[in-house]
């Protein structure tokens, strides 16, 4: 089989179409990554995820957005409904452990194994509600506190979680979705967004970066395509040496071509880039920029599985008894 391209794209819809199939087959991505857009119900995605294995190996990684509250991909009526990570703050960590094995199961049991989450991005006052309830607490310890939990509850559901968004989102006073955030405060303030992210590194997770330009730390690329901010902050200050992934590169945050910016997030210090329009034109640009996984990314892949399999080795948790178990943590803080 053809060796795998550092890049991970999105598909149009809720079948995998002949075009794609053949893109895939033939070029190979990593994995891909699946939206609402995809997604009807359960029999329906377990055929998908079946699709695009048969196409990219039983190992390819299929990554979703699964945080719970705003974020989810899989709602009701087919899936339960998740509490946003806020709703956790100043509760025990095992209802934030519970909550997670339970959304992981169910992501596993069709097929996704990668869950974007937990957002260790501090929910600051004043900063734009892109973060919001989506983050845990605007205290780093309380953060770090939920999260841990939250990353073994993703693990022993059977998923990899990935830490979103370094070297942190939570002072954005605009939508990266819609244009380049500009965060302006002293690099010194900034150790307080760095701080969850340093001490989570090493759990075996995957990380995913911040379309915001720091001014502090490079006043001229924003963090995904900043080789400062990775090679300095990212892999250095903070101590991340996971599978680095990109942020999603269809963003207006970014401007650039899709092979341009491909191009450019993998020289800036990203194991993968992250393509998610699920344009047919704009995966094929995507994967003709990206070279093949770097054999460090393969490491990193291989530690985030074994973290994973450590954690969830043996274990058969029981669905019921998590649900009531974080219901009932989290009633005691009502």
């Amino acid at each position: 089989m053809r060796a795998a391209r550092a890049v991970i794209v999105g598909l149009s819809g809720p079948e995998l179409l002949a075009e794609e199939a053949a893109l895939l087959r033939g070029q190979r991505p990593l994995g891909v990554i699946l939206f609402a857009r995809n997604i009807q119900d359960p029999a329906q995605l377990a055929t998908l995820t079946a699709a695009v294995r048969e196409e990219l190996g039983e190992e390819a990684p299929i990554l979703v957005d699964q945080e719970g509250g705003r974020v989810a991909r899989l709602r009701p009526p087919h899936w339960p409904a998740f509490p946003a990570p806020g709703v956790f703050e100043g509760c025990d960590p095992a209802a934030a452990e519970a909550n997670a094995t339970l959304l992981s199961m169910e992501c596993v049991a069709v097929g996704m194994d990668v869950i974007c989450g937990p957002v260790l991005d501090l929910r600051l006052p004043g900063a734009h509600q892109i973060v919001g309830d989506r983050g845990f607490s605007a205290d780093p310890a309380e953060v770090v506190r939920l999260a841990e939990g939250w990353l073994r509850g993703v693990q022993s559901g059977g998923g990899i979680p990935v830490l979103k968004h370094m070297p942190g989102h939570g002072r954005a006073t605009a939508d990266s979705h819609l244009e380049l955030p500009r965060v302006t405060e002293p690099r010194a303030e900034l150790a307080a967004d760095i701080a969850p992210f340093a001490a989570l590194a090493g759990r075996g997770a995957w990380g995913m970066t911040a379309h915001l330009l720091y001014t502090a730390l490079d006043d001229r690329r924003p963090a995904t395509l900043s080789p400062i901010v990775i090679a300095d902050v990212i892999r250095g200050e903070i101590g991340f040496d996971g599978l680095l992934l990109s942020d999603d590169l269809d963003m207006k945050a970014l401007s650039g071509s899709p092979g341009e910016l491909v191009t450019a997030a993998l020289a800036a210090g990203c194991d993968v880039a992250l393509q998610c329009s699920g344009k047919l034109d704009d995966t094929a640009a995507a994967l003709s920029a990206a070279g093949p996984l770097t054999e460090r990314a393969r490491r990193r892949i291989a530690d985030a599985r074994a973290a994973r399999d450590a954690a969830s080795r043996g274990v058969r948790p029981d669905p019921i008894a998590l649900a009531q178990r974080r219901d009932t943590l989290l009633r005691n803080i009502a």
